[in-house]
């Protein structure tokens, strides 16, 4: 086929693939398929989650790069071009069906056994989101370290901001101290400079294992939710701010059994007994108040797990991920999922 035409599909594939949805075409051996309108939105709806849902097909997180970064993907090379086509109809629709007959033996690993236990998926999830994380990272690595070191300055990376508003030391939310300090705690080896692994806690300070950037999303966090501003939470504000996402959460992972109350909780927390949490306090719940990524693909991979399986033994057929295909491409025909977090994220820059 030539080259002109297999562009012309793929830019077609690109658009089905951001605003339609998958073709009910699937040849003589079609299966019945159980549709539920964006399943998906209302996990995020229920957990509060507003950041960058997982996609479930590298090929589609391969194909959204391009589509985001040239509009249509005419920088792939010739093997890239040929493996997404493999894939494309003659109407520009991304076959399902062919993709997860392609990616259960990648994802049935341990055992091999020809099904797909919540642990492989889980970890399928996580590596694909762990790929998306390192990809964004590296994509701001090569825009600003101008000199090529492999790190990164804090004047590269937000050169719009002079010596003088440095001097000003300004805290508040987007000022020039307030990105020193989060440079400063992403800053783990204290060389002034950041590094592949420490520009990506930088990025994403919810994924990270910094100790420093934990306590700054909780110090963050506690701003918001610490109404009476006297630098600490007392039951009121923690009722109020933080026990219903907290409480969302633990209900999902326990199918809401045994969730604690908001007094069983707040006890709990408050180690020193002074009837307030502080910021080291919040530590045991920060995933469940403030979310990642990573933590938020575990509760993907358990939804999926939970749409998908259809006689409820706890692992997936290859059948039953054919039968359920809407459910593991929902996040691609909801763009916007996936917009809330660069735009909440990166709009200081």
């Amino acid at each position: 086929m030539a080259k002109a035409v297999v562009y012309a599909l793929l830019a077609t594939a690109f658009i089905f693939l951001l605003v339609m949805l998958p073709s009910k075409q699937r040849g003589p051996n079609h299966r019945r398929r159980h549709h539920h309108p964006h399943p998906l939105l209302g996990l995020n709806r229920r957990l509060g989650y507003t950041g960058h849902a997982p996609i479930f097909d590298p090929l589609v997180a391969k194909m959204e790069r391009y589509a985001k970064e040239n509009g249509f993907p005419g920088g792939m090379n010739a093997s890239e071009v040929e493996e997404v086509h493999e894939y494309i109809g003659n109407e520009g629709k991304l076959n399902l069906t062919l993709r997860l007959i392609n990616l259960f033996p990648l994802i049935d690993q341990a055992p091999k056994d020809g099904f797909i236990s919540s642990k492989e998926l889980e970890q399928w999830v996580m590596q694909q989101t762990l790929e998306r994380l390192n990809y964004s990272t590296q994509k701001e690595m090569e825009s600003h370290d101008k000199d090529g070191d492999g790190t990164i300055s804090f004047a590269e990376y937000l050169p719009k901001f002079s010596t003088k508003d440095l001097a000003k030391n300004k805290m508040e939310h987007g000022e020039a101290g307030w990105w020193k300090q989060q440079f400063e705690n992403a800053d783990a080896d204290k060389n002034g400079l950041l590094n592949f692994n420490e520009l990506k806690d930088l990025l994403h300070p919810e994924d990270s294992n910094n100790e420093e950037i934990h306590k700054w999303l909780l110090r963050e966090k506690m701003k918001r939710m610490d109404k009476d501003k006297d630098g600490k939470m007392n039951f009121m504000e923690f009722l109020h701010n933080a026990y219903d996402n907290y409480k969302s959460y633990v209900e999902f992972e326990t199918g809401g059994k045994n969730v604690p109350s908001p007094e069983q909780k707040f006890t709990e927390l408050d180690v020193n007994k002074n009837k307030h949490l502080e910021v080291e306090e919040l530590k045991p719940i920060l995933h469940y108040i403030h979310p990642g990524e990573l933590s938020y693909a575990k509760y993907y991979a358990s939804f999926l797990m939970l749409e998908a399986d259809g006689n409820k033994d706890g692992k997936l057929t290859l059948e039953e991920m054919l039968d359920h295909d809407y459910v593991f491409y929902n996040t691609v025909y909801d763009g916007s999922i996936n917009e809330n977090l660069d735009e909440d994220l990166h709009d200081e820059f």
